[in-house]
């Protein structure tokens, strides 16, 4: 007999049918045992009745997180039927036969009680696939799953070409500065802190529009809510573009795209589970020079902790004067100082003192970094040595740009982030399926 998912099973009233899983939650009313059961698509009442003796004794046997496989019918439950909609908490299933497929230990952090207070998060770390277990925490990667799919349907239906870079590199991707050194035979290399470079050698290839799905590794002895050593990127990056503003308006338009998709087949399930409404942007989003930010901040008498970028708490405070003034979540925050970004960022004509970059904030959070990139040869030698950069430890970097390179821009973006932002977490642990951190290598 073929398995059915909880979610299936229930469009099979009066059919018998063969459900696997976890006992979520056991409880017994008089002479009648109750489990739920729950797998990846959601949770079903099971029933126990002592006329079938066998079967009933060995699911007095059962304790929560016990896997086990249940043949039996499924049956209406009339007093909650709603507009003749049914879910898997409007049916039940009578039990015909029960088989016990793995045994479970007490488990050292909760999963199916109710009412139980959140285990605080280093234990859900040590014990995270458990932790995992939790429906709203497979919600989280069900939503992923689809967010990655919209994402990439934009960029192939946009003729983007995938690649997939290396992540041991000879030199630093980015200053120089919190890169992860590891042994590499007779020598050394580094751990991509981004597949900067390898996008713009794309570029240089002729490829015109590429993207990226993959890790990135980060020095970072930090320990916010924020921050990971070890995470998934989305990069993407064209040719041929006028400013940054092209880049802009792409990425604008992806995201609005992804979370059209994301609120029309998740949008009621997030609400119910998370209280949070998948707002669809419009477009173009906001946007505000980091001169206008800072001005706008000084206002609000928010103190200017860095000068030239944001503090969390500026990043915070400019999101909410864009939602009070555009009732928008999201704002870039466009034409940061050259001392703050990196010595391939294309500098302002008009300008020389800034760049033609940009950060994109959503709800408080910074979830991408962007800008137009130096495409010229003898520019960009030149802004590296300005940076105090090792011009002979990136020949490799700056041949790409010695035999014609278009102008092209692009950006990386940060996933685990919109995730965070999309279900309203506290915390960039939560979503990640295994997080990394500066004190965490296990599980």
């Amino acid at each position: 007999m073929p398995r059915f998912l909880v979610k299936d099973a229930v469009k099979h009233i009066g059919e018998k049918v063969r459900l696997c899983g976890w006992v979520n939650v056991r409880r017994a009313h008089g002479k009648i045992l109750f489990i739920d059961l729950r797998d990846i698509s959601g949770v079903m009442q099971v029933v126990f009745v002592p006329s079938n003796k066998e079967v009933y004794e060995l699911a007095e046997t059962l304790r929560p997180e016990w896997v086990v496989e249940i043949i039996g019918q499924v049956v209406k439950r009339p007093e909650n039927m709603v507009n003749d909609k049914i879910e898997s908490g409007q049916v039940e299933m009578s039990v015909e036969s029960l088989k016990v497929l793995a045994e479970a230990e007490t488990p050292p952090i909760p999963v199916g009680e109710e009412n139980t207070e959140e285990v605080e998060i280093d234990k859900r770390m040590d014990w995270r696939w458990i932790d995992l277990r939790k429906p709203k925490n497979a919600l989280i990667f069900e939503v992923w799953t689809l967010m990655e799919e919209s994402f990439r349907k934009y960029w192939t239906s946009n003729n983007y070409l995938e690649i997939h870079s290396p992540k041991l590199i000879a030199a630093a991707s980015e200053s120089g500065a919190e890169v992860f050194e590891v042994k590499y035979f007779k020598t050394k290399a580094y751990l991509a802190q981004s597949p900067q470079f390898y996008k713009q050698m794309a570029m240089a290839s002729g490829f015109e529009k590429v993207f990226e799905v993959g890790p990135v590794f980060r020095a970072e002895p930090s320990f916010t809510s924020r921050h990971a050593t070890e995470f998934t990127g989305y990069d993407a990056e064209i040719s041929f573009i006028n400013s940054h503003y092209d880049v802009i308006e792409e990425e604008e338009r992806m995201i609005a795209y992804g979370l059209q998709q994301i609120k029309e087949i998740y949008g009621e399930k997030i609400e119910k589970m998370f209280g949070r409404e998948v707002v669809v942007p419009s477009v173009p989003f906001p946007r505000l020079s980091i001169k206008e930010a800072k001005a706008i901040l000084k206002k609000r008498k928010i103190k200017n902790e860095r000068e030239g970028d944001l503090s969390p708490e500026e990043e915070r405070e400019v999101s909410n004067y864009i939602k009070e003034k555009y009732g928008h979540e999201f704002v870039f925050v466009t034409e940061y100082p050259v001392s703050v970004r990196p010595f391939y960022h294309m500098h302002d004509e008009k300008d020389p003192t800034l760049t033609k970059s940009f950060d994109l904030l959503w709800n408080g959070l910074e979830i991408t970094t962007g800008a137009q990139r130096e495409h010229r040869y003898d520019v960009l030698m030149k802004q590296a040595k300005q940076k105090g950069m090792n011009v002979k430890k990136l020949k490799f970097y700056l041949d790409f740009f010695k035999y014609g390179c278009p102008p092209h821009g692009g950006y990386g973006m940060g996933p685990n982030r919109m995730i965070m932002k999309l279900f309203d977490l506290d915390n960039v642990r939560d979503a990640m399926f295994v997080y990394r951190g500066v004190k965490r290598l296990t599980p």
